[in-house]
């Protein structure tokens, strides 16, 4: 049985937390969000969503179009499998979801003026696997249901981004209606090995960090102060401006990881955006561009994904732990018992091998925090 309990940040605002104690252990775990900032993106509730479906009806306006899928590629054969998919009719969408898809080499204009610019991004990656094959649309359901639902179909590090997407999903059961000027996408990977998968999101949290600094260096840029919070978000300011979502599903000895990356760049409502963050810090000209941030992003990511592979997140470790907020951290864990509240101070030093927050209490005893999975 699991006792629901309060547990506070101390000298940040905003960050009450709920903990479950394990009856049978002296470790915490981490249960529901209470009270957090607000998101890169606006939640809808199922009755809200309906509700704007009806007005967008009844103002004439068509709740489903069509869904504009184009297809391009790094090279060739990325080009070569464009094509084929498009010649054989091979993408689907949940929900039997009309799509239309196009060749970026047949298009003679853009879908939209100000949409994603693909060669742009193109010319930028640098990449030997991810990235290299690019599904754009100008508005989607999800990047996250076009990947995973055409996973066996798509080249390993396939990637889908859209300009605007209405039905995205976050660790709650909320939609999420992403407004122009997120950087909005998911991508393909497969591991083989089990234990690893839940470390990924970490590995992709970082290469996001690290893609905004080497954009900075590129330009000349001062550092924008884009921190990681655990276990999937990503703050500016005490503000959250991204996060990350991985799914999977395990076939043939292989896990099939569908990764969804969600950043405020051109937005700043509901909170704030990467280019107001740099606006406060320089009088720069200089705007960050999604384009640029998605090809530095799997430049990066490659690279720390190869390592991670290979030696492990304990290669990483301090890098992340240079990014991350929780350091030093002392939090009071509240347990209910019987008719007792007792208050237990930790302060966190760092992940344990699995991922978890790693604790120790005043009194030398270690704990191990986990995160919920109904979060946002």
């Amino acid at each position: 049985m699991l006792l629901a309990n309060q547990l506070r940040y101390f000298g940040r605002r905003d960050s009450r937390f709920v903990f479950s104690v394990l009856n049978s252990s002296s470790f915490w775990s981490l249960s529901r969000i209470v009270a957090s900032p607000p998101t890169p993106a606006i939640s809808i509730n199922e009755r809200e969503r309906r509700r704007l479906f009806s007005l967008s009806s009844a103002s004439g306006m068509d709740a489903s179009p069509t869904c504009s899928l184009v297809l391009s590629g790094k090279t060739a054969a990325e080009n070569e499998t464009a094509k084929l998919l498009k010649r054989n009719d091979t993408l689907k969408l949940p929900d039997d979801t009309e799509i239309s898809v196009l060749l970026h080499s047949e298009k003679d204009k853009p879908l939209e003026e100000n949409g994603f610019r693909i060669d742009l991004y193109l010319n930028a990656l640098s990449t030997d696997t991810f990235g290299r094959f690019l599904i754009w649309s100008p508005r989607v359901p999800s990047t996250q249901d076009v990947i995973s639902h055409n996973f066996s179909n798509l080249p390993l590090g396939a990637v889908c981004v859209a300009d605007v997407q209405f039905k995205g999903r976050g660790r709650s059961k909320n939609l999420w209606e992403s407004p122009p000027g997120c950087l909005m996408f998911s991508f393909t990977i497969q591991m083989e090995d089990g234990r690893t998968v839940p470390l990924l999101q970490y590995v992709i949290s970082l290469a996001i960090t690290e893609a905004i600094k080497d954009i900075c260096d590129k330009e000349g840029l001062p550092y924008i102060d884009l921190k990681i919070k655990w276990p999937n978000d990503l703050y500016v300011n005490d503000l959250k401006v991204g996060g990350v979502l991985c799914t999977s599903t395990y076939r043939l000895k292989k896990f099939n990881v569908t990764a969804g990356i969600g950043l405020n760049v051109e937005n700043d409502k509901p909170s704030t955006c990467l280019n107001e963050a740099l606006t406060d810090l320089s009088s720069t000209p200089y705007k960050f561009r999604k384009e640029d941030i998605l090809a530095f992003f799997f430049n990066k990511f490659e690279r720390l994904y190869d390592v991670f592979i290979n030696q492990g997140f304990r290669a990483l470790e301090e890098l992340y732990y240079q990014t991350w907020l929780h350091s030093g951290q002392r939090v009071v864990v509240q347990e209910k018992k019987e008719d007792q509240v007792v208050e237990n101070v930790v302060t966190i030093q760092g992940l344990t091998s699995s991922g978890y927050l790693l604790a120790i209490g005043d009194d030398n005893q270690m704990c191990e925090l986990h995160p919920d999975g109904n979060r946002g």
